[in-house]
């Protein structure tokens, strides 16, 4: 199976610094609309992407030129979008508990659901759930933000669930 980032890397091959501006924006969920950088409606100048990529501006212009260039790109990137606030990192000042599970392998099914359905049994609703993808992140996770602290007592069932390698309870 032939996934969107295969495509990507593919299209880019042979330039690295390009692939790794490319992957910037995907990670960030940065769009390419007329020649310009979006997250959302808000248009993002090229040198702040330069810099984080660690390359020049005219890497960045020319990665943003390629990519309009061809079609398969222009519709990846053109449709992508930011995935919104994430409360991870705030959770703590919210009194959210927050549940990591770190997989043994990001792509097997289910694991999500099983974890939900663990903390919905103990009658605590999930405000948010993040998923790193996996062809993005060297160490995929899938966070929970929950209503409220999530017990102690279900990091054994959490480690049940058939492809967790881990989980972090806080």
């Amino acid at each position: 199976m032939v996934t969107m980032w295969d495509k990507i890397a593919k299209c880019l091959e042979g330039y690295p610094e390009r692939l790794n501006v490319a992957k910037i924006l995907i990670k960030s969920g940065l769009s390419i609309r007329n020649g310009k950088i979006y997250c959302g409606d808000i248009v993002i100048p090229v040198v702040r992407i330069s810099r984080v990529a660690g390359v020049d501006r005219r890497t960045v212009t020319q990665t943003i030129k390629m990519i309009e260039s061809n079609p398969e790109l222009k519709m990846i990137f053109s449709g992508i979008s930011p995935a919104g606030p994430s409360l991870r990192d705030v959770a703590k000042y919210l009194n959210f508990g927050v549940v990591e599970i770190t997989p043994v392998d990001a792509k097997m099914p289910g694991i999500l659901a099983a974890a939900a359905s663990l903390i919905a049994q103990k009658n605590i609703s999930i405000r948010q759930a993040i998923v790193d993808d996996p062809e993005l992140t060297p160490e995929p996770k899938l966070t929970l933000i929950t209503e409220t602290k999530v017990p102690g007592e279900l990091i054994p069932e959490f480690l049940k669930i058939k492809g967790v390698l881990k989980v972090s309870v806080y």
